[in-house]
């Protein structure tokens, strides 16, 4: 693997502005990154004021980050499966509206989790997803933006841990050009997929591709598990200190295809931890100095 084309980033603070995003991303040693719409934990939302949006796209222009290369994720309150109807109408609402603050600031990507159908059972949870989804896309038609659906860990009534999971909701929908993937290495591997050897990597791809088809994979989070293979937990690790380990990360991404595709650490820590980390994956993939 040579450095060159390796997109490598984390999830970034906004606390002091979206603005200074981009360069403190750089500083990590990335070249791309993730950010929060909003305080993930509330409801409430609005537009980036329109000055700060201007010096955001300039920073990135700055650094020379893509925005295509760049994900946004949103809130965790956000539950389109839910029975609830409060519930599910303030989840369409805020994702709609998210899907506008990520156009603002230039950006393309917007990942989110499918939901949990809390006991109602998976098709009527997934037919909540895909009607939620479609008022969504139907409200930003003229919104360059894509909504990437992420896999997530198997545990409780929580939608997406299978491929065909996710291809369900992507084939039902009226949008499903506008739909993709983020592939999470902590959920997958909770969920029973393997990365501890090469032909386990290419296994899971070729399933990924029959399933859902690779050209839908657009982002990755890469976060080691602090719980073995097939623990459904949903607790990261810093790299290398999970059960994933670095030889299934060197295995992992190591893969010609994955090399194609934007990785973002969710990993525990703040700027240091993840420059740390960005760094241990280089070291794990034999590169040196800054990626990209």
């Amino acid at each position: 693997m040579t450095e060159k084309g390796i997109r490598l980033g984390a999830h970034m603070s906004t606390s002091r502005g979206y603005h200074k995003v981009p360069m403190d991303s750089v500083r990590i040693g990335a070249n791309t990154f993730q950010i929060f719409p909003h305080s993930p934990s509330m409801w409430k939302a609005k537009l980036p004021d329109e000055d700060l949006a201007t010096e955001f796209k300039s920073e990135m222009k700055n650094t020379g980050i893509s925005p295509e290369e760049v994900l946004v994720h949103s809130g965790y309150l956000i539950n389109l499966a839910s029975p609830k109807e409060d519930v599910r109408e303030k989840s369409i609402r805020l994702l709609s509206l998210e899907m506008k603050i990520v156009k603002s600031l230039g950006i393309r990507n917007l990942t989110f989790h499918p939901g949990s159908h809390l006991g109602t059972g998976l098709d009527s949870g997934i037919d909540r997803i895909v009607e939620g989804l479609d008022i969504v896309i139907s409200e930003n038609e003229d919104i360059e933006v894509l909504l990437l659906l992420e896999n997530v860990a198997a545990k409780g009534g929580h939608i997406g841990s299978r491929f065909e999971e996710l291809k369900r909701i992507i084939d039902l929908s009226c949008y499903s050009r506008r739909l993709f993937i983020t592939y999470d290495t902590c959920h997958g591997f909770d969920s029973g997929y393997d990365l501890s050897s090469k032909e386990k990597v290419e296994a899971l791809l070729q399933d990924f591709d029959k399933k859902i088809g690779l050209q839908r994979l657009k982002m990755i989070h890469v976060n080691d598990s602090k719980y073995p293979l097939g623990a459904g937990k949903d607790r990261h690790a810093r790299i290398g200190e999970g059960y994933i380990g670095r030889k299934g990360f060197r295995c992992f991404l190591s893969n010609s295809y994955v090399e194609k595709v934007p990785w973002i650490l969710e990993t525990p820590g703040d700027d240091k931890e993840h420059a740390e980390d960005i760094a241990t994956i280089k070291e794990i993939l034999g590169l040196s100095g800054e990626a990209g």
